[in-house]
């Protein structure tokens, strides 16, 4: 009986079985191997056409590629549609995707927050039906937790969720949420009481009466983030991820998530714009290169060590202020050597690496300013105390 589906194709192109076997230990050097091949023979290049809503289509038809050939399903439990393996196997199919340009990294790499937080918070039969969505690109995710004045201080959010009979409804503002146009649920942060255990955390479909979505024009001229406002939201309270009030603890579990193969992602591309400047460039530029160079490797080596200890189970936190901090400095450095080393670039032509390195000025604010994350690494790990 000839084979036939997804998992055979996967086998016929050197991935190895398509469920791996209990107790067996997947290389993943194996994998990477395999996958290269894989790559290799089905070309998910992205088409001509330009901007942000090309981006996200692209985004679909990777993840759906990947997911009918078995790749995207590696690294997840079987409990929501995955084949098993650990964690590192996704770090490297995201690594591939960014070194070949197939998906932007950013974009590309909200499933690692969100899918685990699915995993961890949801009713497991919530999980089941969802995470799949995701992962095979017929949804996009949001993640609603900055607010206006409540952006890096996140426990001030104002967003307010009452309950009223066995449902609850949620009033307030989100803003700088990636995708939120283009997304069909979000995990979205609220307030049901004081303090950091008066927070909870919700899956909440984009569709639903009294959400209205507005993007918003960045100035490297992406419309990528946007308002989302929420006016007499009705949610179920199956919709609920945890108890009520573990809404910091959710968003404090999926920063390890942001950090780690998230990060691993967006290094590879970099390291792909560093080849590119180093191409374009004249003998004579090597100190400022290898400066750049050395700020990225440095924050590889960190991200790896980040990958492995995630990987064994180990618990992640205060630390990865360090990871932010290493990967936002160099991702600046590189693009200030860029600018320097290839003139006009930036300054006078609508290029991308004008698009690219206007982008690279947030480095240091999205996702926990450098400011807050050098009091974290002064506070929590070298105990210098407040002042």
């Amino acid at each position: 009986m000839s084979e036939a589906g997804p998992e055979a194709e996967v086998r016929r192109n050197h991935a190895g079985p398509s469920r791996i076997p209990e107790g067996h230990s997947w290389k993943v050097e194996d994998f990477r191997s395999g996958l290269r091949a894989w790559l290799d023979e089905h070309d998910l290049s992205p088409g001509p056409e330009p901007g942000f809503d090309a981006q996200v289509a692209q985004l679909a038809r990777v993840r759906r590629a990947l997911y009918d050939g078995g790749w995207m399903r590696y690294g997840w439990p079987e409990t929501v549609g995955g084949l098993g393996g650990e964690p590192l196997l996704r770090a490297v199919l995201g690594e591939e995707v960014a070194t070949r340009g197939l998906a932007e990294p950013g974009i590309y790499s909200m499933v690692e927050v969100l899918a685990p937080t699915m995993i961890s918070y949801a009713r497991p039969e919530l999980a089941a039906r969802m995470v799949p969505r995701l992962l095979d690109g017929s949804e996009q995710w949001c993640q609603g937790f900055s607010e206006p004045g409540s952006g890096s201080d996140l426990a001030s959010l104002r967003t307010r969720a009452d309950r009223r009979g066995t449902d609850w409804v949620i009033n307030g503002q989100k803003v700088w949420t990636s995708l939120a146009q283009f997304a069909a649920r979000c995990v979205l942060l609220t307030r049901t009481g004081p303090g950091h255990d008066g927070i909870t955390a919700f899956f909440v479909d984009m569709d639903t009466p009294g959400i209205t979505v507005r993007p918003l024009r960045t100035m490297h001229g992406v419309d990528e983030f946007a308002e989302v406002y929420f006016d007499e939201v009705v949610v179920g309270a199956e919709r609920m991820l945890g108890r009520p009030g573990d809404g910091w603890r959710v968003a404090m579990d999926l920063l390890p998530y942001e950090r780690s193969t998230c990060f691993w992602h967006r290094i590879a591309h970099l390291f792909t714009r560093l080849d590119r400047v180093l191409d374009q460039t004249a003998a004579g530029d090597d100190a400022d290169l290898g400066a750049a160079y050395l700020a990225l490797h440095t924050a590889r080596c960190r991200s790896r060590a980040t990958q492995r200890r995630l990987a064994s189970g180990a618990a992640l936190g205060p630390d990865t202020s360090i990871d932010k901090v290493l990967l936002a400095t160099a991702e600046q450095q590189l693009f200030d050597t860029a600018r320097d080393l290839l003139p006009g670039v930036v300054e006078l032509d609508e290029t991308e690496w004008r698009s690219e390195f206007l982008y690279s000025r947030a480095a240091t604010i999205y996702g926990g300013t450098a400011e807050i994350q050098r009091n974290i690494i002064a506070r929590r790990l070298l105990d210098l105390g407040k002042e």
